[in-house]
C-alpha cells in the first residue's frame, strides 16, 4: 500500500500472511511468544488485513485489520456491536469502517510506526470513501484504578455526540462518565496513561462511549471510539494525507 523509510505496509494476501498477523495479536495481547499461539476469531475471515513490515529484516512489526461497512444499517456485523448496543448509529447514512486488532510489537518503540499504520489507514478510507471510523480502543489490564484521570478527561471532553452514543450491552463494565463526574482530570497524567492509538483518535476529533467494557478474556478495558472523518482538522488531514502518499 505504502513505504515509509524503514517501513513498509500491504494487504495480507494469504493464510500464511494472516496467520502472521494472528501470532503477532497473540504476542501483543497475551504477552506469550509460543509456536501455537495464535489470536482468531471469526472476524478474520470477513476483514481486509493490513500488515506493516520492517523493511530491514523482513519482520511484521505491527497490524490490524479492517471491516467496511456500507452504512449504519450494518452495524450489527461489527466485532463492536457485541460488546455495545449501537442502535442510535444504524441512522448513520455513509460508508463506514470498523478497524480493529491494531497492535504493534512490544518491542517496538519507533514512533514511526503508528504514523506509517495510520497513513495506511487514511489511504484505505480516502480509497472507500469511508465518512465514519470506529472500534474499540484497548487499556492494558482491567483495573479501572490505574486510568482514573485518562476515564476523567474523556468523560469531560470526549464523549461521543448523543445522537451517536452507543449504550451498555456487556454484562462488565466501568460507568467512568456516572462514577467520575466530580473528577478533575490531571490532563498529563491523562495523556500518559492514555493508549497511543486512543490518543491518535483524540487529536483527529475522536469521541468515546461513556463507559468502558470489561473484557476478561483479552485482559482490557475498552472503549467504543468513533471518529467522524469530516470532523477532522483540515491541518490534520494534510499530515495524513502526507504520510498515505
Amino acid at each position: 500500500m505504502l513505504s515509509k523509510g524503514r517501513y513498509q505496509t500491504r494487504i495480507a494476501q494469504s493464510a500464511a500472511d494472516i496467520e502472521a498477523a494472528q501470532r503477532l495479536r497473540h504476542l501483543a495481547f497475551k504477552g506469550v511468544a509460543a509456536d501455537e499461539g495464535l489470536d482468531h476469531d471469526r472476524f478474520d475471515d470477513i476483514c481486509t488485513h493490513i500488515l506493516v513490515e520492517d523493511t530491514q529484516d523482513d519482520s511484521l512489526i505491527c497490524c490490524f485489520r479492517m471491516l467496511p461497512l456500507n452504512g449504519g444499517d450494518e452495524i450489527e456485523r461489527s466485532y463492536s456491536a457485541q460488546f455495545y448496543e449501537l442502535s442510535a448509529l444504524r441512522a448513520f447514512s455513509g460508508p463506514m469502517v470498523e478497524m480493529g486488532r491494531f497492535c504493534i510489537h512490544p518491542e517496538a518503540r519507533d514512533p514511526d510506526i503508528l504514523r506509517v499504520a495510520w497513513g495506511a489507514m487514511t489511504r484505505f478510507v480516502d480509497e472507500k470513501n469511508v465518512e465514519l471510523l470506529f472500534g474499540c480502543s484497548s487499556f492494558k489490564g482491567t483495573d479501572a484504578d490505574d486510568y482514573l484521570d485518562a476515564f476523567a478527561m474523556l468523560k469531560e471532553r470526549h464523549l461521543a455526540p448523543r445522537r451517536w452514543l452507543p449504550r451498555v450491552k456487556a454484562p462488565s463494565v466501568f460507568r467512568f462518565a456516572q462514577k467520575l463526574r466530580r473528577r478533575k482530570p490531571d490532563a498529563k497524567l491523562a495523556m500518559l496513561r492514555m493508549p497511543p492509538l486512543l490518543r491518535t483518535y483524540l487529536v483527529m476529533g475522536g469521541w468515546v462511549s461513556d463507559h468502558a467494557v470489561v473484557d476478561q478474556q483479552m485482559n482490557t478495558l475498552h472503549v467504543f471510539t468513533g471518529l467522524e472523518i469530516r470532523a477532522i482538522p483540515p491541518a490534520r488531514k494534510r499530515l495524513l494525507r502526507g504520510v498515505a502518499q
